[in-house]
Order: C-alpha cells, then structure tokens, then sequence
C-alpha cells in the first residue's frame, strides 16, 4: 500500500497529481492531511510563532542574515582554526560539513562513521573559537529515531551552533554526490523534521535546514514533494542536495504554498559534484538565499600539506609566500587577542621594600655639617661584620628619613645562571633599579617594511618579555629591550624603543605605553 493515499510516490507518475508540463504548479494540490495540524505554525511571513528566541545570539544573528537581502555564502569549516579563518575572512555565516569534519576529525570517509559525541565537540570547538559567526551543524540524520533526532538538536543548540542540517538518508549516510544514496520512507524522513522543530520549540534555539537526498535516491519529484512536506512541518530552511541542473534547481526555489515562504540553500560540491557550478548572484537571481561550499578549506588543505610533505622529503620547507611568517601564524591562531586578555589580568610587579626593612648597604657618612650619621652602634656593628668572614647584610641597618637611599643598578646577562636563594631574604628579593622605572606593558608592533602594513600590534606585560621572544628567532628581545631601558634618553622617548628586523621584510618595533 502506498502511504497517505497516494497512488504513487515515485518518479513523478500521474498518479502523484504531478503535471509532466508544470510539476511545480501541480504539487502545491498535494494532499498532506497528516501535517495540516502544523501548517499554522509558518507565518505569512515564514516565522514560526511558538519559537523561542533570545537565549542563542547566533541563531538570532542567523534569522537576521535570512531576513536581510542577498545571498549568504557559507564556506564549509572541518574544526576550530578553519572557523576561526571564516570568520576572519569576513563572511557573516559558515557550515559545518560533516563530510570535511568526518575527514578531519577522523581521517575518514563521510560514511556514517562519525558520531553525534564527535560532531557536537566539533561544533562547540568551533563556536569557541569564534566571537559571533553563525555555524550551521551538519546532523547527518539525527543519529537515530525521532527521539535521538530532539536530543541531537538540543546538544547542537547547548553547543551554541546556530542551525542543525538534518536530512532523510538510510543510516548509515554517506556525501550527497556519491554513489549508492538510499533514502527512509516518506512518514520517517517528515518525523525526524517534526521531531527537530518540536525540539526547537520547546526551547532548543537553533534553526532547522531539512534535507532531502531524494534527488539522487528517487527522483526529482519525491525530492520536490519532501521538501515541501519539510516546509509545513516547520523547518527554517530547505535544502535538496545534488541537483544535476539548473533547471531543477529553478523547479526546486520556485516551489509555492509554505516552501514559497521558507529560504532555500544550495550547495556548490567543489571539483565535481552533480549540481553546476554558479556564481553567488546567479543562485540568488533563481531564487537561493543560501549557498554552501563543501570543500574548499579541506581541499586546499589536503593539496598543501601534501606539497608540503613532499618538499620535507628533500629537506625542503616552504617558501615564506606559502608558508608566512612566525608571526603570521601566531595571529592566525589568536596570539594578539590573548596577549591583549591576558595583560587585563597581569600581576603587578612588587614595590621596592620599605626603609624600616629593606636590605640596603649603610650610607657612607658625610662630614658636612648638620648631616646625620649612622649611629655608634650601627657602625660597630658593620665593622664587625667585615673583619669575621664574609660579609653579611642585616635589616637592622638605620637609615635616616632625610638621607635618599641610593642602589645601583644590577646588570644580568642574558645568560647568566642566577644563584638560588640561600636565605630567607635572597638576591632575587632586590629589586633592580630599572623595574622601579620599567612601564607596566609595551606596546609590540610588526611591520612589513615594503608596504608600511602593520600585520600585528598588541600591548604585552613589561614581565611577560620573555614570552614573545619567539617573534625574532636567534635575538634575545627580552635582553635587547633592558637594554634599551638603560640606555634611553628623554629624547628618544617619542620614538621606538627597538626596531629588529623580524624576517621576511618585516620589522619589529617595541614602544613605551
């Protein structure tokens, strides 16, 4: 028997009241009696009513975007730093694929192999690493039943993804555009829909792309019909994968009744997929409001790892065109944001000791009149210390109030092993008399020196030198920069403190803050 009396499902027989002249037209009739009950929740408007909203920013940022005009390009992320450098690159929405993620994560085909557990830790990982961009889930098909569809849904929301793809494959799934596609009947592949839109109205805040595999598995047709079905059951945004032509994907975002109101995503499989390669106003022009791009951070990746695997093999590393600089790196990684978090919550430096305890040689006594001199007793005390061995400083030294203290500077060399304390007051206690004067932070800045582009400028903590002393390999910047403390003067102090050469036409300027 064929479900919801319908005399068939496939292929687009007259028996579906499908048109072979306007199919489109002719499916808006279908008779869906079975999600009527649902119909009312899509607004003229395309919104859900029942829908809470508020306490995820990025699917509030996601509805944003589909409300606004043009197309929304959304380049496929496999982890964190691929995330991160989607955002970076300026684009408003990304994608979680999980034929990338499933080749990252586990150096595998997208073949059902990866698990709910391994996606959601993707996804959290990637929404960590990024301040704002809405990431779209891959959800594959629920990871199970109805109920493990509402569970992965509300796992993918906690994570702070903005949206969960979910579609209608036979478990286990494979990539859209591979052979073998088989597809679950048309009462399960509706369910897992009305099982993610049940999730995200009771309180899971993430929108929901449906997508159907029927294309490739069926027909046409079926796809047109399950899509629709997707529409009225609630979904936030509708999806056919593996379209083989752009009349069909005409067909697919001409469709009317609810799917006229729902926004319609293509995905553009890089290096050969079935659907035609288009450009983002030639999609919006037919009707898309969303496009994904699978493989390109994957694919580019895979080819330069390789080049460079191949090169280390001679004894060859990149060329600084392909590779970057250390610094370049280190800004892609977050570096800069996490010197510039970190100084937020640096320790202050220790004050220099006071007087009544301080460890301090006496103060040579002056003759001039009315000066004070340390007392009979001091002296003695001093005297007695220097003729019985080595010498020992005591606390109970008197110094007058009127009488400054005077320190001179001690000099380390950069290499020089310091002795361990032997003592409870030990000469690391001391503090030098350059950090009495040594600014709080310093303000690095990289330079390329042909272009006067600054590729990266932070504050860092005076005492965190040391730690950024990577930047010039074979220089000891945190030694250079004592240096150039000491030796400063008034009139230099507008300008750099230090300028190195970083490498790769760059140049390292330190500055006072």
């Amino acid at each position: 028997a064929v479900p919801f009396g319908m005399a068939s499902t496939f292929r687009g027989s007259p028996a579906c009241g499908v048109c072979a002249q306007h199919p489109v037209r002719a499916r808006a009739t279908l008779h869906k009696p079975y999600l009527m009950r649902r119909s009312m929740r899509v607004s003229s408007t395309g919104e859900h009513s029942q829908r809470p909203q508020g306490s995820n920013p990025r699917a509030a940022a996601l509805r944003l975007l589909l409300k606004q005009q043009g197309i929304l390009q959304a380049p496929c992320c496999h982890d964190a730093l691929s995330a991160r450098l989607i955002e970076r690159a300026g684009f408003k929405v990304a994608f979680m694929s999980g034929f990338a993620t499933s080749g990252s994560r586990l150096g595998a085909p997208d073949a059902g192999l990866i698990s709910y557990a391994e996606m959601v830790d993707v996804g959290r990982s990637a929404v960590e690493a990024t301040k704002s961009l809405p990431i779209i889930g891959d959800g594959d098909t629920g990871y199970g039943n109805a109920m493990n569809v509402k569970r992965t849904v509300r796992g993918y929301a906690q994570a702070g993804l903005a949206g969960i793809l979910i579609e209608d494959q036979v478990a286990p799934k494979s990539c859209g555009h591979v052979k073998g596609k088989r597809v679950v009947g048309r009462h399960e592949a509706v369910a897992r829909i009305r099982a993610a839109v049940d999730a995200r109205e009771e309180g899971a805040d993430i929108l929901i792309v449906a997508r159907t595999d029927a294309r490739q598995a069926v027909s046409l047709e079926e796809a047109l019909w399950r899509v629709e079905a997707f529409a009225e059951a609630g979904a936030d945004i509708i999806f056919i994968d593996a379209l083989e032509s752009e009349e069909e994907m005409r067909q697919f975002c001409w469709l009317r009744g609810s799917a006229a109101r729902v926004p319609k995503m293509a995905s553009l499989l890089e290096g050969g997929g079935k659907t035609p390669m288009m450009s983002p106003s030639e999609l919006q022009s037919i009707g898309f409001k969303m496009v994904a791009y699978p493989l390109s951070l994957l694919g580019v990746s895979i080819r330069a790892m390789e080049l460079a695997l191949t090169g280390l093999k001679t004894g060859k590393v990149p060329e600084p065109s392909q590779l970057g600089s250390f610094a370049e790196i280190q800004e892609a990684v977050g570096f800069p944001e996490y010197y510039a978090e970190e100084a937020r919550y640096a320790v202050p430096q220790e004050q220099p000791m006071s007087t009544s305890t301080q460890v301090s040689d006496p103060p040579v006594p002056k003759s001039s009149k009315g000066e004070n001199r340390p007392s009979t007793a001091a002296a003695d005390s001093a005297s007695a210390s220097s003729s019985s061995g080595p010498a020992r400083r005591t606390p109970e030294v008197f110094i007058s109030p009127s009488q400054p203290k005077v320190q001179q500077p001690v000099v380390v060399e950069p290499d020089e092993v310091r002795e361990q304390p032997t003592s409870l007051v030990s000469k690391a206690s001391q503090p030098k008399a350059e950090d009495i004067n040594r600014p709080k932070f310093f303000l690095v800045r990289i330079t390329e020196t042909a272009t006067g582009v600054v590729k990266l400028e932070t504050r860092i903590p005076s005492n965190f030198m040391a730690g950024v002393a990577a930047l010039v390999p074979g220089v000891n910047l945190e030694s250079v920069v004592e240096r150039a403390l000491r030796e400063r003067t008034q009139a230099s102090d507008s300008g750099a403190l230090v300028e190195i050469p970083a490498g790769s036409g760059d140049l390292l300027q330190v500055f006072l803050e």
